[in-house]
C-alpha cells in the first residue's frame, strides 16, 4: 500500500514537473540592441528573444495555443496522433509537448530543414516525415493533409497555417507583452511571415492598444531563398489566417543580407539567433531611416545553435 501511494505521488510530482515546463512558455525578455542602435540613434531598436521559451523558439506560443484548443474542443485525445506540416520550430514545438502530455506526434517536414532541427524532433519521439526539399513548407502542407484526409480516425491534423488558435497565441500574450515591457511606447512591430501568425496576433493586439502603431512583415525576396521558416508569399500557398490589411509595410530581403546580419549580431551584441531573427532585423533597420523617432520592436524568433552547421559561418 505504501509503495502504490509513493508511486501515486511520485507521478503526480511528475506531471507537475512537465506542466510547469509548459507554463513556461511566454513571458520572453525584450532585449536591447546597444551596438546595432548606433547606426539610426534617433531609434529605439529592441529584440524579442523568443528563443527564452522552453522549446527554443516562438512557435512553443502557437503550439501550445492549438494543442490546448484541440484539448478543449475534444477533437485531440490520447487515442489520436498529433499531425502537422513544419519547417522546423513548430515541430519542435509539438513533439516537446507531445513528450510532457503523453502524445503522439507525426511531423511532415522538408528533407533540407536544419539537421539539428531533425534531429530534435527526434529526440523528443516524435515520428519525422520527410518532403521533397524542392517544395519546400508547400510539400509538407500538401503530405500532411494527404494524411489526415486518409486516415481521419487515426489523425488530429493541426493544421498551423489554417488555425486561428496560432494566431490568437500571440493576440492573447506576445502583443500584451511587448506593450507592457516597453510601457507601451511600441510604435512599431517586425516580424517575419512563415504562417503569419505572430505578425497577425501581435499587430492586431497591439492596434488596439495604439492605432498608430505600425505593423512590418518580412519575406524573403525570391522563391529560392535560405530564410528558414519564412514564406515568399507570392510563390506559395497563403496561409488561411494571414490577413494582408494587418501589415502596414512589407520588407523583403535577401538571404545572404540575414546571413550577415546573423554574423553581425554575433560578434557585436553576443546574441546567437537563427536566421529568420536575422532577417527580421535586416528589415527593422531598413525601416528605421523613415521614422523620425519611436520604438522599434523587432521578433527574434529562434536561437543560432540549431544553424551552427550552415555553410554561412565560414564565409
Amino acid at each position: 500500500m505504501i509503495d502504490r501511494v509513493m508511486d501515486s505521488t511520485a507521478q503526480a510530482w511528475a506531471t507537475n514537473l512537465g506542466e510547469r515546463l509548459l507554463d513556461r512558455i511566454g513571458n520572453t525578455p525584450l532585449l536591447g540592441l546597444p551596438a546595432i542602435n548606433r547606426a539610426v540613434p534617433h531609434v529605439t531598436l529592441l529584440a524579442k528573444a523568443e528563443w527564452f521559451n522552453p522549446g527554443g523558439s516562438v512557435k512553443d506560443r502557437a503550439a501550445m495555443s492549438i494543442v490546448a484548443a484541440a484539448e478543449s474542443s475534444g477533437a485531440l485525445t490520447r487515442r489520436k496522433v498529433l499531425l502537422d506540416a513544419t519547417s522546423g520550430n513548430t515541430g519542435v514545438a509539438y513533439a516537446m509537448i507531445g513528450a510532457a502530455k503523453g502524445y503522439r506526434t507525426a511531423l511532415c517536414v522538408p528533407a533540407n530543414a536544419s539537421p539539428e532541427i531533425l534531429n530534435t524532433m527526434k529526440a523528443f519521439g516524435a515520428h519525422v516525415i520527410l518532403t521533397n526539399p524542392l517544395e519546400g513548407s508547400d510539400g509538407a502542407i500538401r503530405e500532411a493533409r494527404r494524411l489526415a484526409s486518409a486516415d481521419p480516425a487515426q489523425y488530429f491534423y493541426a493544421d498551423q497555417y489554417g488555425n486561428p488558435a496560432n494566431w490568437q497565441a500571440h493576440y492573447q500574450k506576445t502583443g500584451v507583452e511587448v506593450w507592457e515591457q516597453t510601457r507601451g511606447a511600441v510604435t512599431h512591430v517586425v516580424a517575419g511571415l512563415g504562417t503569419s501568425g505572430t505578425l497577425m496576433g501581435t499587430g492586431r493586439r497591439l492596434r488596439e492598444f495604439n492605432p498608430a502603431v505600425q505593423v512590418i512583415a518580412v519575406q524573403p525576396d525570391s522563391p529560392l531563398h535560405g530564410l528558414e521558416g519564412l514564406k515568399h508569399m507570392a510563390t506559395s500557398i497563403v496561409p488561411e489566417i494571414y490577413d494582408a490589411d494587418v501589415p502596414d509595410v512589407h520588407v523583403e530581403v535577401a538571404t545572404e543580407e540575414a546571413y550577415r546580419m546573423v554574423k553581425r549580431l554575433a560578434v557585436e551584441e553576443g546574441l546567437l539567433v537563427g536566421i529568420s531573427a536575422g532577417a527580421a532585423l535586416v528589415a527593422g533597420l531598413r525601416v528605421a531611416p523613415t521614422v523620425s523617432e519611436g520604438t522599434i520592436v523587432v521578433v527574434l524568433p529562434d536561437g543560432g545553435s540549431r544553424y551552427l552547421g550552415e555553410r554561412f559561418w565560414g564565409d
